[in-house]
């Protein structure tokens, strides 16, 4: 069944990335998590 646009698009994005590590995190809107 195929995804809907959105979901491709980040997957097709991301796999690259799969079995590597996060070696830094930025926040740029840190009240995006907490109001």
């Amino acid at each position: 069944m195929p995804e809907l646009p959105e979901v491709e698009t980040t997957k097709t994005s991301l796999f690259p990335l799969l079995n590597q590590k996060v070696l830094s995190v930025e926040v740029r809107n840190p009240s995006l998590r907490w109001p």
